[in-house]
């Protein structure tokens, strides 16, 4: 690798032939034969230093390419470009940079189906938002209603965002439903809190949410493909 104009290498001098310079994986691996001197090997790596950084940057360009092509996950409504490459890894690493979404795997995982490994890193993604920004979405809804559950939890349901459980006064809310922006969110939940009064969209449940929500049709319109 190269860093301030200094190429780092391994030596390996149980070789039995001419000095051997090889470049995998971004790393620069010598093999030469136990008589070459130190400083003769440092000559060499100069001497070949163009075509060695050359290599390494042939592999970093290929690493930086490894895009899920168009792959796009929405969190809070924005669109997300995934990219994910493999490196020297023990588990799984997931990060968010502004709009992209960074997923570095273990070696050993190009084997596997990609796909399959991109659902389990967002799901594990949308219940980190989840945690962190239902709370004061709840909260929002509670004080414009002034009643609220007498708990919520956050977990999957099947093909639903949200879910009012009235027997229990429990609200239980899907994380996915991070994909979809505030304000959606707000719509989903304040329809949800309204059935712990009404369990049917009777005409003072139809009220209710309308004198909470600005453009009721929009939001209906918008969520008609939303099941909660």
């Amino acid at each position: 690798m190269r860093n301030n104009n200094i190429i780092t290498y391994t030596v390996n001098r149980n070789y039995n032939r001419e000095l051997y310079i090889s470049v995998q994986n971004g790393e620069v691996l010598v093999n030469v034969p136990w008589y070459y001197t130190t400083s003769k090997i440092q000559e060499i790596i100069q001497e070949k230093s163009k075509w060695i950084v050359e290599k390494i940057r042939d592999y970093s360009k290929a690493q930086e390419d490894k895009y899920i092509k168009n792959e796009v996950v929405k969190i809070l409504g924005e669109d997300c470009k995934v990219k994910i490459n493999y490196k020297n890894l023990k588990k799984p690493i997931l990060t968010v940079e502004g709009k992209n979404i960074k997923i570095s795997l273990p070696n050993k995982y190009k084997k596997l189906n990609n796909d399959e490994i991109l659902i389990k890193l967002i799901e594990k993604l949308y219940d980190l938002v989840a945690n962190q920004e239902l709370e004061s979405i709840m909260e929002k809804v509670r004080k414009m209603l002034n009643f609220a559950p007498e708990e919520y939890l956050i977990q999957r349901i099947n093909n639903k965002m949200a879910e009012c459980q009235t027997d229990k006064k429990v609200i239980i809310i899907n994380p996915d439903i991070v994909r979809y922006d505030r304000e959606t969110i707000e719509y989903i939940l304040i329809h949800e809190f309204c059935h712990l009064k009404y369990k049917t969209h009777s005409k003072k449940f139809n009220e209710i949410v309308n004198e909470n929500i600005n453009n009721t049709n929009k939001y209906q319109e918008l969520c008609k493909n939303i099941k909660f």
